[in-house]
């Protein structure tokens, strides 16, 4: 468990800020901070056999699906949200197989860990068809080669924005990034709240790579970030969206989706987002169902809807991930989807991307990210 979630780690933000507050009508409170509950539908006969239990990232799972799934079904959907894969994985691992939940969703990388501690169910498949509707790309991933255990929910990868009215040349890679922190976008720049994501800074523009766990390189990295890079930051926030409303800041590596939720809240035409060379990090929030899940069969036919092209479709335009379903940006160009490029990355920046895997350098980069906290803050 300490390798899951080290008491050391920063918590990552929910994927989606929460912009709009308690903006969905009919689907519940605020039940404490970055935490809704959603019960949109109630169940004929309120059975505990016709419920469905989700726990998810916050503001992350189009409430419409939700209440459609219940009509259909005739369940009660109930939904909790986490705010980082160690949240999440805590309270599983404090419940250890009693945490009431039956569907949960855990980042790709930590899945291995998870299943290795007990805290998934394995799939049936022939209880979800619709997986067939997945590209090839979006299962059998280095996490879950067998499809034992997770399919895709929303897929992402690690960018940054930059104000093109501060920083006039070009910036196609890490390397410009770091130049540019210095330099043009001194005293204004952001990075992601992240052990994996600020060291990637290091290891992409030079070279490295993304999941090493050579300690030499590891160590590079961290006299380069905390020594030198550490003061050229002024912010850290894992969803930077409203600090491009804002304006706040003229650097800031951030996911491509939150950029083009940020963009498209803006009315600042200066923004442009860049997927750097040479590589960054691509990431799959899953479905999975959680070990003494209760309502197994609901559970799978939650993880079948979701994999419908037009639910998937909706997910997709609500949190502005893919959903790794055939046909989605063909659909998503054919409805004339707003920045389309940055919902969906070019097949060549795609091929570039590495996935991360939670290692045994997770602990140094935790301690790296709290030294350069330190240093940034002073």
């Amino acid at each position: 468990m300490r390798v899951l979630a080290p008491r050391a780690a920063v918590p990552r933000l929910s994927r989606r800020a929460l912009l709009g507050g308690a903006t969905v009508v009919g689907v519940g409170a605020l039940a404490g901070c970055g935490r809704r509950s959603y019960a949109p539908t109630a169940a004929p006969d309120g059975s505990p056999e016709s419920r469905l239990n989700i726990y998810s990232w916050g503001d992350y799972d189009d409430p419409e699906n939700i209440k459609r799934f219940g009509k259909e079904h005739g369940y009660t959907v109930q939904l909790d949200a986490f705010a980082s894969n160690e949240e999440m994985i805590a309270k599983l691992g404090t419940a250890r197989g009693t945490s009431g939940y039956d569907i949960v969703v855990p980042t790709g990388s930590y899945v291995p860990q998870m299943v290795a501690n007990g805290m998934l169910a394995p799939l049936d498949l022939s209880l979800i068809p619709n997986f067939a509707n997945l590209e090839a790309d979006a299962h059998s991933r280095t996490w879950d080669p067998h499809n034992r255990y997770v399919i895709a929910k929303t897929i992402g990868t690690t960018g940054f924005i930059y104000d093109r009215a501060r920083i006039k040349r070009p910036m196609t890679s890490w390397a410009d990034f770091v130049a540019a922190a210095g330099d043009e976008a001194k005293g204004a720049v952001s990075v992601l709240d992240d052990p994996f994501e600020v060291a990637g800074i290091y290891l992409a523009s030079h070279g490295h790579d993304l999941n090493t766990t050579d300690r030499a390189v590891l160590a590079e990295a961290r006299r380069f970030l905390v020594k030198d890079f550490a003061k050229r930051i002024r912010n850290f926030s894992s969803d930077p969206s409203q600090n491009i409303v804002q304006r706040d800041f003229a650097l800031m590596q951030c996911y491509n989706g939150d950029a083009r939720l940020g963009i498209g809240e803006s009315d600042y035409e200066h923004w442009r987002f860049v997927y750097p060379t040479p590589t960054a990090n691509l990431w799959m929030d899953t479905w999975a169902i959680a070990a003494g899940c209760q309502h197994p069969d609901n559970a799978h036919a939650w993880i079948n809807f979701m994999l419908e092209p037009e639910v998937g479709y909706r997910d997709m335009d609500y949190n502005g991930y893919p959903t790794g379903l055939k046909g989605q940006r063909e659909l998503a160009v054919r409805r004339d989807v707003d920045m389309v490029d940055l919902v969906f990355p070019p097949a060549e920046v795609m091929n570039r991307l590495t996935a991360g895997v939670l290692t045994e350098a997770q602990a140094t980069l935790v301690d790296i990210l709290n030294e350069v906290k330190a240093v940034a803050g002073a």
